[in-house]
């Protein structure tokens, strides 16, 4: 019995060792440089988004937090890596709504979209743009939807990935409108509005922080946004519900997370940092000038409740619209 009491007393002190070293761990946190992470190609909007809040984490944490991307798959390179990454808070990544539709479009991951990380909190919501080039037939996505029915499998779209939610986007825009556009994927927002100015491919489904200066100069015609209204970036482009395809309604969303086993410690400390850094007027302004859209923040109960459901959605859609998954 006393060797019983003795191995009670030993976990009992080692229990509560744990506590203050976690603590202290949160209170001397961070002590050198923070990598953020994120899965598509720089000048896009995830890299737009990664570098405000990065500037943003960097002046709350005083050390400064470095963007590097990792692009391709849809994100899921990146979200591999930080998956992978030592959860010490030194590894934060930036994913957006790809990373839900992942689970939906892939047989398999290296790693599982929710419970392979610790949430921190969402950072914004928003829509994307349906685009030709200025000299393209189609004046409205009713146009466009017209062609596309006449030569079925004719017109292909760029996006900035296989697996993004500018593909599953065109996608559900193939199923709800009865046509029969075929998917391009490139490297990022760059690499698709760079073939679409360059004729490589007639149409993109792109993030409208992009398109929106050469929609502004005439070069490129913005015919829909995904969203069920407007947004304040493109006010004369009319959404694709009023552009004739009812129930439309495509939104991406960004948000941050660490990797499983993060000590709930710093994951509390870098969700009331996020928070802080997204009360700013200014970083606010920039966010939403970024995407066009709401900056958004929440608790990481409330990220993982998203992430979920954002998977169950996406999995009904490529169901629905016969999607091959790989």
């Amino acid at each position: 019995m006393d060797w019983m009491k003795r191995f009670a007393g030993a976990v009992t002190i080692a229990a509560a060792c744990i506590l203050p070293a976690t603590t202290v761990l949160a209170d001397d946190y961070p002590s050198r440089p923070v990598r953020l992470l994120h899965g598509f190609a720089a000048g896009g909007a995830a890299d737009t988004m990664s570098r405000i809040v990065a500037e943003g984490l960097a002046r709350k944490l005083g050390q400064p937090v470095i963007v590097e991307a990792k692009p391709g798959a849809g994100g899921n390179i990146a979200a591999d890596a930080i998956a992978k990454a030592t959860p010490d808070g030194y590894t934060i990544g930036l994913v957006t709504g790809a990373h839900a539709i992942s689970a939906a479009i892939y047989k398999s991951l290296s790693f599982q979209p929710v419970e392979s990380f610790g949430m921190i909190s969402t950072l914004a919501y928003y829509g994307l743009v349906v685009a030709v080039r200025d000299d393209h037939p189609a004046k409205s996505l009713a146009d466009l939807i017209a062609m596309a029915r006449q030569k079925p499998g004719g017109l292909s779209f760029g996006s900035v990935g296989f697996g993004s939610t500018h593909h599953l986007a065109g996608e559900l825009l193939n199923a709800r409108a009865g046509i029969e556009l075929i998917h391009v994927p490139y490297r990022g927002d760059s690499q698709s509005t760079t073939a679409l100015l360059g004729g490589d491919v007639p149409v993109v489904i792109g993030t409208p922080v992009l398109l929106a200066p050469q929609i502004q100069s005439g070069a490129v015609r913005g015919l829909a946004v995904t969203s069920s209204t407007r947004i304040p970036l493109l006010p004369n482009v009319p959404s694709a519900e009023e552009a004739g395809v009812k129930g439309y309604d495509v939104r991406t969303w960004a948000g941050l997370l660490v990797p499983k086993g993060t000590p709930p410690a710093l994951i509390a400390r870098l969700n009331a940092v996020t928070l802080e850094v997204l009360s700013d007027p200014n970083v606010r302004k920039q966010l939403e000038t970024a995407v066009g859209g709401e900056v958004r923040g929440s608790s990481p109960e409330e990220m993982k409740a998203l992430v979920a459901a954002e998977i169950a959605k996406w999995s009904d859609v490529v169901e629905r619209a016969r999607i091959p998954r790989i």
